[in-house]
């Protein structure tokens, strides 16, 4: 057994007892394998994984902790990690992604892959998306290999690849090809976080759905010809008031038991007036009003509440004198669950009511549609217990995130899901989220979160 000094108190753990961790003395070794994961440019395209998979088997074997690497593409590769349990219950997975979206390096305040400190925070790509799940992770596997800590179940540890828009190398390649190397009961992931405010953490987001994305392209064909002629057939004519229509359009509201519950205690915790403001979201009589102050004020939570149909991308012309014979437009769809998606795209093409623009189904980047991970197992009781323990006073609201995840592929296999991360205001959140330019994470959330993770698998995990 290795132990770096002063790293691990035991507590009797030849009595089946989880080891009592000295976390001050942890940060080092944290902030070291966090900032080294986060300095490997991932960046997807290309992706180039297989640089942090390198990183990442190398720890586990001078470790002693067997691990393997799946590579469907050898510059993208995957990589699982197993601690042994005594197989009493079933396993649970820890995964984090470990590609990145791209950067505009010239509009970074920092070296975007310089894992800066500054501020009280750690700067860089993938700091908050992915590569702080992935450091807990990693910390996770370590900590319980160097303790001995008895568990019930075996603790998988999956790097995947590809997650930011290009699931085929990574958990498409693992679910559909090595499924029995990363089969468990649960599964935690990104997707979640707690929320801090006024420097105290008053609620830990889990989320245990998510939305469908499903994309599509509006396509219209007219007679091109010179701009001083006007022709009814004008393709960008008919686009324009096809995407007016479809940008305007509130579609209906769709609750599910995450969603409901999710307003019902943030209701319960928030002052008078926007406690109310969130139980009139299933008032008849208030319902209206509060949807559209939320699409005004909160479009997030207004998201949550429904199907999405958002414009992105519009695509005509070359010239100013030049009637182009097609125009494009691209809508980025987000499918509440449950939504019928033929009863929906026929409801679109009725909306648009325009022989002329032709609906054209976008199938990269979908995922499967699956239904919400329960609130009522011992994997969601578990992280309540621990947000309340680490952060008292706080309320555990479970989450319908309004982005997509590659939780979708394991949930459709059965794997119980929910998405956890660090914690954060609504301002860095807002402003140094994931993906901007100014991503950011505050350093003291980082080792709060590894030790929320480690707490959390340990209650669903440890030998009692």
């Amino acid at each position: 057994m290795r132990i770096a000094a002063a790293v691990v108190l035991f507590a009797s753990i030849s009595t089946g007892q989880t080891p009592a961790i000295d976390w001050k003395a942890q940060e080092a070794e944290i902030l070291r394998h966090y900032s080294a994961l986060v300095q490997i440019d991932s960046s997807n395209p290309p992706g180039n994984e297989t640089l942090v998979v390198n990183y990442l088997k190398k720890v586990f074997d001078a470790e002693g902790i067997p691990s393997q690497v799946f590579a469907l593409d050898p510059t993208r590769a995957n990589l699982v990690a197993r601690i042994k349990g005594t197989g009493a219950k079933r396993p649970i997975l820890v995964m984090a992604h470990t590609d990145v979206v791209g950067v505009q390096r010239e509009k970074w305040p920092v070296d975007p892959f310089g894992a800066i400190r500054k501020d009280g925070y750690i700067w860089g790509r993938g700091t908050v998306d992915d590569k702080d799940k992935l450091a807990a992770n990693l910390m996770l596997m370590l900590m319980l290999k160097r303790t001995g800590t008895k568990l019930d179940r075996d603790v998988i540890f999956l790097a995947e690849s590809g997650e930011e828009g290009t699931t085929t190398p990574g958990i498409e390649f693992m679910v559909n090809q090595h499924f029995d190397q990363i089969d468990a009961e649960y599964c935690l992931t990104e997707g979640g976080g707690a929320i801090l405010s006024s420097g105290r953490v008053t609620a830990m987001t889990v989320s245990t759905t998510e939305k469908l994305p499903r994309r599509v392209r509006l396509v219209v064909n007219g007679t091109s010809g010179h701009g001083s002629v006007p022709r009814t057939d004008n393709a960008l004519v008919h686009l324009s008031a096809a995407v007016a229509k479809i940008g305007t359009w509130e579609t209906p509201l769709r609750l599910n038991d995450t969603t409901r519950t999710y307003f019902e205690r943030l209701a319960a915790i928030s002052s008078p007036e926007v406690g109310a403001r969130y139980n009139g979201i299933t008032d008849s009589a208030r319902t209206a009003s509060v949807q559209r102050y939320l699409a005004e004020n909160e479009p997030m939570h207004y998201s949550m509440l429904r199907t999405s149909v958002v414009p992105t991308i519009l695509n005509a012309g070359f010239r100013m004198n030049v009637i182009p014979s097609q125009a494009e437009a691209t809508i980025d769809i987000r499918m509440a669950p449950g939504e019928d998606q033929n009863a929906f795209f026929d409801q679109m093409r009725r909306l648009i009511g325009d022989p002329a623009v032709k609906i054209d189904r976008l199938t990269d980047g979908e995922r499967p549609p699956t239904p919400p991970s329960r609130l009522d197992n011992e994997m969601f009781r578990a992280l309540e217990t621990v947000s309340k323990r680490l952060y008292p006073g706080s309320v555990t609201l479970p989450t319908m995130l309004t982005g997509a995840t590659d939780m979708a592929f394991l949930r459709a296999k059965g794997v119980q899901s929910y998405g956890i991360g660090p914690a954060s205001s609504d301002a860095d959140r807002t402003n140094y989220g994931a993906h901007s330019d100014v991503e950011r994470l505050l350093e003291s959330s980082l080792y709060s979160f590894v030790r929320f993770t480690w707490e959390s698998v340990l209650e669903v995990s440890a030998s009692k």
